[in-house]
């Protein structure tokens, strides 16, 4: 962590800053010092002067090695961000040690995007990308996606002509985007390209079961040193689980798995997850988030039996509000228990959500009798489903097809504009 004279902070001041003459009373300390490793303006509103004016003060940061610029255009014109976020970012690139960047809750939809598409391209020190609610829609999100793969292809020139100081892209974080399908086509290319990444957090971006079968299969499958990754709130299905569970054995490193909210489903998505936990290939797992997805008291009693018998030895915490048990389910008391003792064993109080089960608040009851209409459903649709190896590659050249068409589709213009209409609107209110 950064030391008090090493950073410089404007957090949560809700400052409207608009001319340039605005600099001076508040910038002070960029002024006389060059030598700050993390700035933090977050929680401000820029206008274009301003941000012309603190460009220099930025760009003379040269021990800058992150920078925190999320939530910088409350009540902003869209017209107003693409100059004002060009200053910005344009000061950043001669900053050799700048690794970590958060833009956050700022209005990047087609209209706003093009300054950060240019930096994604250049910025060879890029480590660490945090995009949270950005309002990006899917063709901004593919240019997004494409700005990094371009930016692998720099990070391998510049290690070619003998630069041994390019780190890899570690961290991608760009939930809450309304990404779509139609953007993981791009995105998959992103992360076989940057395959060292070691945490992906795509939550709550509208992403349905073609779009998750080909960023797991296409994309992150070839990242084994991946770590954290959170794709809750999108659509899997069993069709994304059988996705996940043919990955799932390849990531030995991986530490945190949320996919909750995504409709796994009772029977065949978590006993598809389960069995490929079973293989013992992520024993370092140790958070497992699984809200919301219809799990009931066998599915618990899986994952009792592979915390208790040795495929997941480090298993600490699990999330399993909202699913189909009783509170007071034997399986889910033998899983309190043991996280207890885990906890005990290694002598850590714990922070909040890092040991245990999260608060049951929103369980539901099971149903005995449509749970078996349910299963005969489902072992039907099963055997209707089976697919030797020629129709499953024929399955995934599909998948490819349609999302390079719901890509090129000019409904997906219609759809970004109606991005930046929720974008601008989201300019003008205050994020949260």
């Amino acid at each position: 962590m950064s030391s008090p004279n090493t950073t410089f902070s404007l957090e949560g001041r809700g400052l409207k800053l608009d001319a340039p003459s605005d600099t001076n009373p508040h910038t002070g300390p960029l002024s006389s010092s060059t030598t700050h490793t993390y700035i933090n303006l977050s929680g401000n509103t820029f206008g274009a002067p301003f941000c012309s004016a603190l460009a220099p003060l930025l760009s003379a940061q040269t021990s800058l090695t992150s920078i925190n610029l999320a939530d910088i255009f409350t009540s902003r014109l869209l017209s107003e961000i693409p100059p004002a976020l060009s200053s910005l970012l344009t000061s950043l690139l001669p900053l050799q040690h700048l690794q970590t960047i958060d833009l956050s809750d700022n209005a990047f939809g087609l209209k706003t995007q093009a300054p950060l598409v240019e930096f994604l391209k250049q910025h060879i020190p890029l480590r660490h990308l945090i995009l949270n609610n950005n309002g990006l829609g899917p063709e901004a999100g593919t240019h997004i996606a494409d700005a990094l793969s371009d930016l692998a292809d720099r990070k391998t020139e510049a290690i070619q002509k003998g630069n041994k100081d390019v780190p890899n892209l570690e961290t991608v974080v760009c939930g809450r985007n309304r990404l779509e399908t139609g953007s993981m086509k791009a995105w998959s290319r992103t992360f076989t390209k940057h395959s060292h990444v070691k945490v992906v957090k795509m939550v709550q971006n509208g992403i349905r079961q073609p779009g998750i079968e080909l960023l797991l299969r296409e994309g992150l499958k070839g990242c084994e040193e991946l770590e954290i990754l959170d794709l809750q709130d999108n659509t899997f299905t069993h069709i994304g689980a059988e996705a996940l569970a043919s990955v799932l054995p390849g990531w030995k490193r991986l530490r945190e798995l949320g996919v909750g909210d995504s409709l796994l489903g009772r029977k065949r998505g978590m006993g598809m997850l389960c069995d490929a936990l079973g293989k013992g290939e992520n024993q370092g797992l140790r958070a497992l988030r699984l809200q919301y997805n219809e799990i009931d008291s066998r599915g618990i009693a899986r994952l009792l039996k592979l915390a208790e018998e040795g495929p997941l030895p480090n298993l600490r915490r699990v999330e399993l509000n909202g699913n189909k048990f009783a509170e007071e389910d034997k399986g889910v008391e033998r899983l309190r228990t043991l996280l207890e003792s885990r906890r005990e064993d290694a002598g850590e109080e714990g922070g909040e959500g890092e040991w245990g089960l999260d608060e049951f608040s929103d369980l539901e009851e099971e149903d005995s009798d449509v749970e078996e209409e349910e299963e005969e459903a489902e072992d039907s649709e099963a055997e209707d489903e089976k697919e030797d190896e020629k129709e499953r590659e024929k399955r995934a050249e599909g998948i490819v097809r349609d999302a390079e068409e719901e890509e090129g589709r000019n409904v997906s213009q219609k759809e970004d504009e109606a991005v930046d209409v929720l974008a601008e609107k989201m300019g003008k209110t205050e994020m949260m």
